[in-house]
């Protein structure tokens, strides 16, 4: 156990560290190449191999920025000035940066038991997901910070009135920045009754895209719950061609002339082959690790592609396992029911997964279940060996 906490408060996420490790190699001008195969979390692009907890913690910095300079867009850090007030429920956040200033308001609605200060859920758009005993749940308005409605939405939302030089972003991005504001302003603002080291975050849908890309740009979210997120979440842009072959699985090639969640940039790479991503999402779930994800899966739809969301999340634990970590992800598909609706049965599912990293009690968070007759052959898609980092 000692082992365990020691790999947990060293790799949170490099977007936590104060000292990063020194000697974190570069990466190379051209990191893409053509690879079938879901890439290897544990080779750093220049090809050296990971093989300590401070390999990990620069190779999870090589991968967010992978991911943000060819797929997301590029997250800028701390504004100039971040503030907040609260008022009823109201959480009035105002950001600056040079002379320009917005404001948001995300709505608490506190628990009607637990003790303060409580855990909080961020929800995007609307809670979709069982309200826990205790926890105090943060809606947030993601579209006005950055619209998706669609292609036409590119740049648009208060994000890129402070970044104008930032309209080839995707939108997930900009919503990242704003549950980062949300947590800055948590932590200076203890009027709130919240704790800001026990935040979670989840959404449905393309919202489930964006919870996970929030959950791994911000290592203070101890807790990630994407739902039934599909291609550009918890599947994996490689299965889900290959799932494509009946023409029924959102593809990249799909998603980028559906609406403006990824970056411009990102159309290159969705419009020829994704086979030359130096990544893929399994590797956006490493991002999250060691820290707490719970996959929330729906095998009715195959649209949201659950062969290939199942065999992402599978490989993904890899990473987590490397860490001696295995039970911080789990993976839930149910039978086929309405698109983000919760089935009750799930809910023991969640319970667990809330118990133990937003109120620190023992709970069982080791199932990991597909739903149906799904398998997943790793041996077609993994050619490469996961290490004992921890």
């Amino acid at each position: 156990m000692a082992k365990l906490l020691t790999v947990s408060s060293v790799t949170l996420g490099y977007t936590g560290l104060t000292k990063r490790p020194g000697n974190c190699p570069k990466i190379p001008r051209d990191a893409t190449h053509h690879n079938p195969k879901l890439p290897d979390p544990f080779r750093f692009a220049n090809g050296r191999p990971v093989k300590t907890i401070p390999d990990f913690v620069c190779r999870q910095r090589e991968v967010s920025e992978l991911f943000q300079n060819l797929e997301l867009g590029t997250k800028p850090g701390k504004p100039d000035a971040v503030s907040g007030s609260i008022s009823g429920g109201n959480l009035t956040i105002t950001a600056t940066v040079n002379d320009k200033t917005i404001s948001f308001i995300p709505t608490i609605t506190y628990p009607l038991n637990g003790t303060a200060p409580y855990p909080a859920i961020i929800a995007f758009g609307s809670l979709t997901i069982p309200a826990p005993s205790g926890v105090a749940i943060i809606t947030y308005n993601n579209d006005e910070i950055g619209a998706q409605i669609n292609q036409s939405s590119r740049g648009q939302g208060k994000f890129f009135e402070l970044y104008p030089d930032k309209t080839a972003n995707g939108a997930m991005t900009a919503w990242a920045w704003g549950v980062s504001r949300i947590i800055d302003v948590l932590e200076t603002l203890p009027s709130t009754n919240i704790d800001p080291r026990k935040i979670a975050v989840t959404g449905c849908s393309r919202d489930g895209k964006g919870a996970l890309v929030a959950g791994a740009l911000d290592s203070r979210i101890v807790l990630t719950i994407p739902q039934e997120s599909g291609s550009g979440g918890t599947a994996c842009w490689r299965l889900s061609d290959y799932e494509n072959h009946n023409g029924t699985t959102q593809t990249a090639s799909e998603i980028v002339q559906e609406n403006v969640w990824f970056a411009s940039q990102f159309d290159e790479f969705a419009n020829t082959t994704v086979n030359t991503l130096p990544f893929d999402h399994h590797m956006l779930a490493g991002l999250v690790a060691p820290r707490g994800l719970l996959v929330i899966d729906n095998i009715g739809y195959e649209w949201l592609g659950p062969w290939s969301s199942y065999g992402c999340m599978k490989t993904g634990r890899k990473i987590y396992q490397a860490l001696g970590a295995p039970d911080h992800l789990g993976y839930s598909m149910s039978p086929s029911h309405p698109h983000c609706s919760y089935p009750s049965y799930q809910t023991p599912e969640l319970q667990a997964f809330v118990d133990k990293f937003l109120f620190d009690k023992a709970a069982d968070t080791a199932f990991f279940e597909p739903s149906g007759n799904i398998t997943f052959d790793d041996e077609q898609w993994v050619d490469w060996v996961t290490p004992k980092l921890y």
